[in-house]
């Protein structure tokens, strides 16, 4: 049976599936990680790997600790939590990474954590980023964090994946950035929500591998939970020139018996990459995706995200006709403050100086990076035009220490989120743009790129090349010992589209952490329709409208459903991160989008909270639910899911097996 890229590295690091099982896209998988980061949440996840019984690490070598978000903080209160997260790694024989050092995701790549054909997780969106060298890198949670720590294993539900091919070549003065701004803006309506990404076409191979790593990041703007390129020729090179690199200037401290380097790197090295070239890994040419697109990349021309969206986008050389004006300018963060981003920066700041009244931040995204363009003489060029320097790490771009945005102040940032109030003031707007047109707007105090042959103010050209529908499981699941066979219930529809957890579990009561479960439930869905807790009773079956539980990552509201009585959601389609949270505590949810469909015409959106008087039987052996006359497919729920269920969520699983 063919599969994906994504499948393929899925049944790789999947533990515990039948020797006949073939990976899928819907497959809910018990999976090993070859590494899990955390960052500055670190001093979280210790608290619940204790809280959870756990004395020691299942596998000192799986997880990473990087420090890297709020590195300016100078305050006791952050630096003994550092000095504890460092502790702690030292006593568990954790590889550690202080802060100053970078930021985690750059760190997992010029380490050579994140390596092609493996997975790897870690408690932050970026994790996308890995994807670039052909790594599946995708987010979890801290639960799954502390999971990983005491098992070596969380739960990953492959999700559906798409092709995104990129057919031709950029031209000269344009960049990875403007790529991936030109993919969000141009496939703004969800194409790839929640799906995994897999990059390819002919214009994969005029990629850099820093290119790569900048689009692979901002999928997670694009709403993906992770997106990956090959492992081709390109990433091999690159591979061999870093391997060759850490041995010349001695970054890894295991001596050779080569006169010929200084040092063997752990992980990045040539009997490593020697053993991808002789087992390369690829997607079946009749792989099955669930969205096919294509990007010419000839068509791509300097664009910027926002302000405060990166499903808007507008060329830069139009918006430099508006002279939209610029406080602050932003080269740091882990998409865009590589080497290659500070040397495109500085070929446009040489012999200039940044405009009065805008300040320009700069970070590299590690101090290996600092050091390298400090090497080319790229940095120098940064500073002497005006840059103020910081430390590497997230800083501004998660609103943190020094250079956030002021009231009503207006920046342009080579980051990767521009969400309002993201990096600062809600009453501030930011743009993004690539590393050359931030340089550009810096200079000229609004926003601006260098001049360009043949200027385009057109749009790129993309399209989508098929959807399909996936096809039925085959076959029946396995039913874990325990796990009923079958649920029935009334229907209980709640329409709305992107219903956010606020709406679920009101944020007053988030962190009143002695909420009783009794006390949750009498609360649940109090902000989206008081009359809900009302009209539903335990034991009925709530039907969702699309992207429910949106927003905040609160796990209570899935909980406080769970705590009401309801066995489980059905949804059009659901947050990632509530189902996560959802599964992590015990609690079914599963997609039914026909079914949200039918509903909304059957019965209108003017009321929030419908008792239906229809029946459902969902048949998880059979993967089959059955009401109103009608079946529909769902994705089977695999022994992964049963089993947290059965335990009651993450925490008594990893429990059960201390």
């Amino acid at each position: 049976m063919s599969q994906s890229l994504i499948e393929k590295i899925a049944q790789r690091f999947a533990v515990g599936l039948e020797s006949s099982h073939v990976v899928r896209a819907g497959d809910y998988l018990s999976i090993r990680p070859a590494h899990v980061m955390t960052h500055d949440n670190t001093g979280a996840v210790i608290s619940k790997f204790k809280s959870i019984g756990a004395k020691k690490m299942a596998d000192s070598r799986q997880p990473v600790f990087a420090l890297d978000h709020d590195v300016q903080n100078r305050t006791p209160e952050n630096l003994a939590k550092y000095a504890k997260i460092e502790a702690f790694a030292r006593e568990h024989g954790v590889d550690f990474y202080p802060a100053g050092r970078g930021i985690g995701h750059q760190i997992m790549i010029e380490e050579g954590y994140a390596w092609p054909g493996e997975m790897m997780v870690a408690s932050d969106s970026h994790s996308n980023m890995y994807g670039g060298i052909g790594c599946l890198g995708t987010p979890i949670v801290r639960t799954d964090a502390a999971a990983i720590w005491a098992t070596s294993r969380t739960w990953w539900q492959v999700p559906p994946i798409a092709k995104v091919v990129l057919k031709g070549k950029l031209r000269a003065g344009v960049s990875g950035k403007d790529v991936i701004i030109a993919l969000c803006g141009l496939f703004n309506k969800d194409e790839v929500l929640n799906h995994a990404i897999e990059f390819a076409g002919d214009g994969v191979a005029t990629l850099s591998i820093s290119e790569r790593l900048t689009i692979a990041n901002m999928t997670t703007e694009w709403g993906a939970l992770a997106g990956v390129f090959p492992c081709d020729r390109v990433t091999l090179d690159w591979l061999r020139a870093r391997a060759e690199a850490v041995a010349e200037r001695g970054l890894c401290g295991v001596p050779s018996d080569s006169d010929s380097v200084k040092c063997i790197h752990p992980r990045m090295n040539a009997e490593r990459i020697r053993s991808l070239e002789t087992k390369p890994l690829a997607p079946d040419a009749n792989a099955q995706y669930a969205i096919e697109l294509e990007l010419d990349l000839a068509t791509v021309s300097p664009h910027v995200s926002g302000p405060d969206t990166v499903k808007k986008m507008e060329s830069v050389a139009v918006l430099r006709e508006k002279k939209v004006p610029v406080h602050k300018a932003y080269l740091l963060s882990c998409v865009n403050a590589r080497v290659d981003d500070l040397a495109e920066a500085a070929a446009v700041l040489r012999n200039k100086r940044i405009a009065p009244g805008v300040k320009f931040y700069l970070a590299a995204a590690s101090s290996e990076a600092q050091a390298e363009s400090e090497r080319r003489g790229d940095w120098k060029i940064l500073v002497d035009a005006g840059a103020i320097v910081l430390p590497p790490g997230c800083g501004a771009c998660i609103g943190l220490g020094e250079g956030v945005l002021e009231d009503n102040e207006i920046g342009i940032s080579a980051t990767n989120r521009n969400f309002k109030g993201r990096m600062g003031s809600r009453s501030a707007q930011a743009y993004l743009g690539s590393p050359a047109v931030v340089a550009a707007s810096a200079i000229s105090g609004y926003i601006d790129m260098p001049r360009m042959e043949n200027e385009s103010v057109s749009p790129p050209q993309g399209r989508v090349l098929a959807r399909r529908t996936p096809a039925p499981a085959s076959g029946e699941t396995r039913i874990v010992a325990g796990f009923p066979e079958v649920i029935e219930g009334e229907l209980v529809f709640c329409h709305q589209d992107n219903l956010n957890t606020d709406g679920i579990y009101p944020g007053k009561y988030t962190y009143k952490d002695d909420m009783t479960a009794a006390e949750q439930a009498a609360v649940v869905m109090e902000n989206y329709d008081p009359e809900f807790r009302t009209i539903a009773r335990a034991g009925d079956i709530v039907v969702g409208g699309f992207n429910f539980g949106s927003g905040s990552s609160r796990e209570q509201a899935a909980t406080a459903l769970k705590h009401f009585g309801i066995p489980l959601v059905l949804a059009g389609s659901f947050s990632e991160t509530y189902k996560r949270n959802a599964i992590n505590n015990g609690f079914v949810v599963i997609e039914v989008p026909e079914l949200t469909r039918a509903l909304k015409e059957k019965f209108g959106i003017e009321k929030l909270t419908v008792r239906t008087g229809i029946k459902a039987r969902l048949d998880f052996r059979r993967s089959l639910l059955e009401t109103d006359g009608k079946r529909y497919t769902v994705a089977p729920l695999g022994a992964a899911a049963q089993e947290l269920v059965l335990s009651g969520g993450l925490e008594n699983w990893v429990k059960e097996r201390l």
